[in-house]
């Protein structure tokens, strides 16, 4: 192949996998491969400066601002580094930085594998937070980033504007727990920290971003009205004397001091709370960083040595199939024990068939295992040479391994998923599904209860909850009387619920809580949604032709019909609570901000859909309208600087007209 065309299979190469890295937060291709092809590519580039484009990766910083979010002009460019890999190629940066200065004092630090931010003060108050994004425009994601329990809200010193630099990161711990989580709802698990992170911080809503429990980092101090620093360290540990989270730092002059704080940081990062992929060597002085200054894209002041993920080779003992909440069959490889990151690997992922066919692995080959963001052991690749004679390729099983059902792969996926709609192995995770608080919201019966349930035989299905008793469940272990009384009082308050709260609690392919109360408006009863045809449910609002379709067959299978007619008779509400009334907001999109006192933001978001309007998470251009009550903040601030009306909770109502505050329970 000749240069040019290498060149540009490089540049098309990266430009996807820095797409799916930064902007959908998918990455497939390990971070370490990535920056071995970018240096590739910039030494190609350097042999042949002629083919150089202002469009090529080496030009500019990977990611750009989502339409989702409003866009941020960055006071200071969030510049990406420049990567190294070996010793060679630090003492070259060193001798290069050695050139120009005659004193050099370097800062050494780990370099935390998160999302980039820039947090932005204003008279000592958190005014707005925002991602990276190209390195000069982001996405404000300041509500996200206000539920980040770590970083200060107010400041001590009341700078007229301070702006820091940090990495949003999800911890170790917080990472396992939400993949538990999610394997346990079937949902999809995510493949490393770094993109549960960077998912949790593109959410449109922020109560979901203050789940997942992300944590922040200081790294670097960015802007700071009417204060100066000497050094950088000078300024980390002004900033965490301020109450901010600093990253750790250590600070020497010599490179042999340097190399051996690489060194242990690679050591020691197991131990770290959070996941790293390498360290960073800086310049200390920010006279020294002012005056080497910056290429178009990285400062010459700096550089990122990356680590190569630790692999090590294992014999394939078996591959067993585990079955999901939604039916889906999961591969797992089991391998002799190997030590990798600091913990002892006995399973790896294989994701899907699909995987395992690419890299045509087999029982009792030789495989080589990784841990895929310092986390997930993966499998990377088969060692052929050490490959027995008489191994055969490896397919899933057409019948489920608990239940005996067929299995089919989905039509719009890898997925191969048990047909069985009454699999034990599904009901235990079908039931927490069910219970789950954008489900029927039932409080008071969590995985523990109803495991319990399950293993006595008091359900079988999701309609046998309303059939329990007091009685049955004051018998169980922790539950004594008063809490077996609130949980059925839970159940039963459950059966009033609006008919989309059934509908997701089903656990319909495609259909979540969104999806479901779109369905529920539409067609205003569960009677009329199931008398629908696939035509005529594409024509619902975000729904298409593949979601019908498993739509349609959920709806026709006699088992969930069971399902559907023993719930009836339990007295759960089947009508649309929630329908559009009149179109009064049809159109119109409102944000609820601050502490609303007549009523609850879920309360004011009902009475906006009633009436045809849409809510969102976030202030654009595109908001018509912001509802805000008491102590609203940054919403409120962006709704003013951009023209946007603002209502007191007494104009919403007047707005809405007579009758407008919601019914209340009595208590």
């Amino acid at each position: 192949m000749d240069y040019k065309a290498r060149i540009r299979e490089l540049r098309e190469t990266l430009e996807y996998n820095s797409k799916l890295y930064y902007d959908l937060d998918a990455p497939v291709m390990p971070d370490y491969e990535y920056d071995r092809l970018l240096r590739e590519l910039e030494d190609l580039e350097a042999a042949h400066p002629e083919e150089i484009t202002p469009d090529s990766p080496t030009q500019h910083v990977g990611g750009t601002a989502s339409n989702s979010f409003s866009p941020v002009e960055h006071a200071v460019p969030l510049e990406s580094l420049q990567d190294v890999f070996n010793a060679g190629e630090v003492a070259e940066f060193d001798r290069r930085v050695r050139e120009q200065l005659a004193h050099v004092e370097y800062s050494v630090e780990p370099k935390v594998d998160g999302l980039s931010v820039a947090i932005e003060y204003r008279d000592g108050r958190f005014y707005r937070g925002a991602t990276r994004g190209d390195g000069r425009t982001g996405e404000d994601v300041t509500e996200n980033i206000r539920t980040i329990r770590a970083l200060p809200m107010t400041l001590p010193e009341k700078l007229p504007r301070l702006i820091v630099r940090g990495e949003v990161y999800m911890a170790k711990t917080t990472f396992a727990a939400l993949n538990a989580e999610r394997e346990i709802t079937g949902e999809p698990l995510f493949a490393n920290p770094r993109n549960a992170a960077a998912g949790s911080l593109r959410q449109l809503d922020s109560r979901i971003a203050a789940q997942r429990r992300l944590d922040v980092v200081i790294f670097n101090l960015q802007l700071a009205e009417g204060k100066t620093f000497a050094r950088h360290t000078d300024a980390l540990d002004d900033l965490a004397a301020q109450g901010f989270p600093v990253i750790p730092y250590l600070r020497t002059g010599e490179l042999d001091a340097v190399n051996a704080e690489i060194t242990r940081l690679n050591d020691e990062r197991a131990a770290l709370p959070f996941d790293m992929d390498g360290a960073v060597v800086k310049l200390n002085a920010l006279s020294d960083r002012e005056l080497l200054g910056s290429t178009a894209k990285v400062p010459r002041w700096a550089i990122a040595y990356k680590y190569p993920p630790e692999q090590k080779p294992s014999k394939l003992l078996d591959i067993v199939v585990q079955v999901g909440r939604t039916g889906v069959l999961t591969p797992k490889a089991v391998v002799e024990p190997v030590r990798l990151a600091g913990t002892t690997v006995t399973n790896a992922t294989l994701h899907n068939q699909d995987f395992i066919t690419e890299k045509d692995i087999r029982i009792g080959d030789t495989v080589i295992v990784q841990k895929a963001g310092e986390i997930i052991p993966e499998i990377v690749r088969v060692d052929f040479d050490k490959r027995p004679e008489g191994l055969t390729p490896y397919r899933l099983p057409d019948r489920c391994p608990v239940c005996g059902a067929r299995v089919e792969r989905d039509e719009d996926g890898v997925a191969m998923r048990c047909t069985g709609a009454e699999c034990p192995a599904q009901l235990l995770r079908n039931l927490e599904h069910f219970t789950s608080r954008e489900a029927m919201d039932i409080d008071g019966v969590g995985p523990a209860v109803l495991r319990q349930l399950v293993e006595a035989g008091l359900v079988q299905t999701a309609a046998d909850l309303y059939r329990l008793t007091v009685q049955d469940l004051a018998q169980l272990d922790r539950m004594g009387q008063k809490s077996a009384q609130n949980a059925i009082d839970a159940i039963e308050k459950s059966k009033r619920n609006d008919v989309s709260h059934l509908i997701c609690a089903l656990g319909i392919r495609q259909i979540g809580a969104k999806a479901a109360r779109t369905l529920a408006q539409h067609f205003g009863s569960f009677d009329a949604l199931a008398r629908a045809s696939v035509e005529e449910l594409t024509q619902v609002d975000d729904i298409g032709e593949i979601t019908a379709k498993f739509l349609r067959e959920w709806l026709d299978s006699p088992q969930l019909q069971d399902l559907i007619r023993r719930l009836r008779e339990a007295g759960v509400n089947m009508e649309c609570l929630d329908r559009p009334t009149d179109d009064a907001l049809r159109g119109m999109t409102f944000v609820l901000t601050g502490t609303l006192t007549r009523f609850t933001r879920d309360e004011a978001a009902a009475m906006i859909r009633q009436r045809g309007g849409k809510v969102s998470g976030s202030v654009s251009k595109k908001t018509s309208c912001v509802v805000a009550g008491e102590a609203a903040g940054s919403k409120l601030t962006k709704a003013q600087e951009l023209g946007v009306p603002v209502w007191t909770e007494d104009e919403f109502l007047a707005r809405l007209g007579d009758g407008a505050e919601p019914e209340r329970e009595e208590q």
